[in-house]
């Protein structure tokens, strides 16, 4: 019993003399402050972007189950405009997030902010001059949002530098970029800053245009006549009077040719639907020349296309009638 606590009290007096590495306590003081500060900071910003993102897709769905349980055909421009300024706003809170968070976790690590000015007027003089694409993108998109050019589900089409042209329905548009899917499903995402012209074809009401082709020799009047009846009976169909505004009417001759001239044929509906109204026009037209003995001129083709909409409002049009 004595050697073992001869044996023990060896075995102390070893590790009492044993030294720790050192630092050993001053990072351990360290990591139980300022460790736990930017674990802190890290945490904070992660809880608070994650928020705003289920806030932000929270409304969204509550926009989404509003259209859908209303009698509304197309969502209206306040809708419209308020889903792409909530977009705006949570991508620019958490943009402002991200740099609190960043610039305290560096004031953890014993960096003074303020003596990152000079470096940080150098850093930013070069950066500027490889970011100034985004610097453009960012200004483009602010405007974009503010003035109300496009939003949400409208259907736009963006020319950019260069002559290229894109074209669909929007997804999302914030400060950076518009994403816009495509009739064949693609998701095409544009730089803000790339577009010169922006053609809304969903703002407020659109025109849906037809132009048919038919043989010179025919009766210019009976073929007026034929429009002018496919139009009323068009208007009064149930289906299709809620997405127009006015019934079609025909505008006469707008081409001629040797052996052909054009009438064109048009009609304002709700925002985005011209394209639907011009196809379901073009086949009544179609049908109905054929009735009437009046084919389409040798090598051409019923086509149909848009104008580009005013400023009128929709409520408007519908008491015009």
């Amino acid at each position: 019993m004595p050697m073992g606590s001869g044996a023990l009290f060896a075995a102390h007096d070893v590790l009492a003399n044993v030294t720790a590495p050192a630092g050993t306590s001053r990072l351990i003081r360290w990591f139980a402050t300022n460790g736990v500060e930017i674990a802190l900071w890290v945490l904070a910003a992660a809880i608070i972007i994650r928020f705003v993102n289920w806030a932000l897709a929270r409304y969204e769905k509550k926009i989404d189950r509003e259209f859908d349980g209303s009698d509304l055909i197309v969502r209206t421009e306040s809708t419209k405009h308020r889903r792409a300024l909530l977009q705006v706003l949570a991508w620019s809170t958490i943009g402002i997030v991200v740099l609190v968070a960043g610039l305290q976790i560096l004031m953890c690590f014993g960096l003074p902010v303020t003596s990152l000015v000079g470096p940080g007027a150098v850093v930013g003089a070069a950066l500027g001059f490889g970011a100034q694409r985004v610097v453009q993108d960012l200004l483009a998109g602010f405007f974009i949002v503010t003035e109300k050019q496009y939003g949400y589900g409208d259907v736009v089409e963006l020319a950019l530098t260069g002559g290229s042209l894109a074209e669909g329905t929007v997804e999302d548009v914030n400060l950076r970029v518009t994403k816009l899917r495509t009739s064949d499903g693609e998701v095409v995402t544009v730089p803000n800053g790339q577009i010169v012209k922006s053609t809304n074809l969903s703002k407020d009401w659109a025109r849906a245009v037809v132009d048919i082709p038919i043989p010179a020799e025919a009766d210019i009047g009976q073929v007026n006549e034929i429009l002018a009846r496919v139009g009323t009976d068009f208007f009064n169909d149930r289906q299709m009077h809620k997405l127009l505004l006015d019934a079609p009417a025909p505008l006469g001759v707008t081409n001629l040719e040797l052996d052909s001239m054009t009438v064109r044929m048009v009609a304002r509906t709700l925002p985005g639907k011209q394209f639907e109204i011009s196809r379901a026009l073009r086949a009544r037209i179609i049908r109905a020349l054929a009735r009437a003995g009046i084919t389409i001129a040798p090598g051409r083709d019923v086509v149909s296309a848009s104008t580009p909409p005013t400023g009128l409002d929709v409520d408007q049009g519908r008491d015009d009638e």
